[in-house]
């Protein structure tokens, strides 16, 4: 008995799977970077606080979820979940030793209700960045909303500065004078960095525009821990991109708007930056000495509850100072616990080792995109080491999304670089070793080559059926 057979291939539905679980997987991916988008639109800009019926609404909840969601759908189609960064990793140690000091807080329900609603926000934030983030260009977007609206935000809290110390009008990460300098500072080399990267003479202008304002704006906001970070901020991006980039026109051009700054800086400023070194000088509140007494205080409690801390946002209430820490690296270790303080600096180490190698891969020579997206973001987070020093913003979002910009760009540029910096149609060989917690560097074949390889697969397979 014989069994006809079929002249016709069998058909590939290995294949046909394997690319509707891609344009799913892709697809999910999409969802989830434009929901992380609207996330930092929402959380830089604040449109809730001037939109009305808006501030009833937990929009930031709400899209932070979905985009979470999202995520999780695709990280499990992809099956990445072995594949985290190291960074992301301690991000979520961190976020659990937090939840470990509630049960032992001085303040349980206070220090749950913080955990929850601010240092989970933290590690959500890094975590869509990382994962969302998939192209250069994507990075670039999320970096352009970032800077872009920082700059927008201080124009309006200039126009409508009425005197005192200047915070942000529109509440949020702004209200806040000392978070807005931070903010400033850590943004200002960021849109250094457009205004280099555009070829637009009217951008070029909105950028250097924006920025004398962000000077202007930081000023006004009396901020004796943004003042030190802003120094960093323009030293570092002068010597990035003046110095080492080659573009001496800048430091011509800093000079002179440095002088006309001095000029037009408001009245005893000069006293409030004294105040940093003087115990005789108060402009706008304490001295030099009432900082002190509140470094002491961390210290002390961070030596005498090593382990746990004090609870998450107990600071305040434990001393009866009614003020933070002014620190951030003793706010950690006095409220969580040096263990907590231990793993955040070591992300930031990692942050800046992530540049560190993505110097030294061939794709940063020969990309003007990624040498400014470098030295933009480490001008920007040595800022921010500098401020956090005299500033509490452990619990803030922005260094959280620094220190996933610069996992994405290191991945982009040394584990899986993403097209556009692809120099051979064929393939690109990664020349630099990966790090902990990502693949090792592969050869990436295009699309054509891919294809190619499946016909010839499929014709093989026909040939030895016949």
């Amino acid at each position: 008995m014989k069994i006809a057979q079929s002249s016709a291939p069998p058909k590939p539905l290995k294949k046909e799977k394997a690319s509707e679980t891609a344009a799913g997987t892709s697809s999910k991916s999409t969802v989830a970077y434009r929901a992380l988008l609207i996330f930092s639109l929402l959380y830089f800009a604040r449109p809730e606080d001037f939109v009305p019926g808006l501030g009833y609404i937990p929009i930031e909840k709400i899209l932070g979820g979905v985009a979470l969601v999202a995520l999780l759908f695709s990280i499990n189609s992809q099956r990445r979940l072995k594949r985290w960064p190291t960074e992301l990793k301690l991000l979520l140690a961190l976020f659990f030793w937090q939840c470990l000091t509630v049960p032992f807080a001085w303040w349980k329900g206070g220090s749950f209700v913080w955990v929850y609603s601010k240092c989970s926000k933290a590690v959500i934030a890094a975590f869509l960045v990382i994962v969302a983030v998939s192209t250069i260009r994507q990075l670039k977007l999320l970096l352009f909303i970032q800077a872009a609206s920082v700059a927008f935000m201080t124009l309006v809290s200039v126009v409508l500065y009425r005197g005192g110390r200047m915070g942000g009008v529109l509440g949020g990460v702004f209200d806040n004078p000392n978070d807005l300098a931070m903010n400033i500072a850590l943004n200002w080399p960021l849109c250094l960095m457009f205004l280099i990267l555009t070829r637009n003479p009217l951008k070029k202008a909105l950028w250097a525009a924006g920025m004398l304002v962000m000077a202007i704006g930081l000023m006004l906001t009396y901020s004796r821990s943004g003042f030190l970070a802003m120094a960093v901020a323009t030293v570092l991006s002068l010597w990035e991109f003046g110095i080492r980039g080659k573009r001496h026109y800048l430091i011509v051009a800093a000079a002179f708007c440095g002088a006309a700054l001095l000029v037009v800086a408001p009245h005893d400023y000069g006293g409030r930056l004294r105040s940093i070194v003087s115990d005789d000088v108060r402009v706008f509140g304490d001295a030099k000495f009432a900082r002190e007494d509140l470094l002491t205080q961390s210290l002390k409690i961070s030596a005498t509850h090593p382990l746990l801390g004090i609870g998450p946002g107990n600071f305040q209430g434990y001393t009866q100072s009614w003020h933070v820490t002014h620190n951030t690296y003793t706010e950690l270790s006095a409220e969580s616990g040096i263990p907590s303080l231990v793993l955040f600096v070591a992300v930031l180490v990692l942050a800046f080792r992530n540049l560190r190698r993505t110097r030294a891969s061939a794709l940063f020579a020969g990309s003007q995109e990624t040498q400014l997206f470098t030295g933009g973001l480490w001008a920007g987070l040595a800022s921010y080491l500098t401020g956090a020093m005299f500033a509490s913003t452990a619990y803030e979002l922005f260094p959280y999304f620094m220190i996933g910009y610069t996992v994405v760009l290191y991945r982009l540029t040394c584990v899986a670089p993403d097209a556009s910096f692809q120099s051979h149609p064929e393939a690109t060989p990664l020349p630099v070793s990966s790090g902990p917690g990502w693949a090792r560097p592969r050869t990436i074949p295009s699309t054509h080559a891919r294809l190619q390889r499946i016909n010839d697969r499929q014709t093989s397979l026909r040939g030895q059926k016949q």
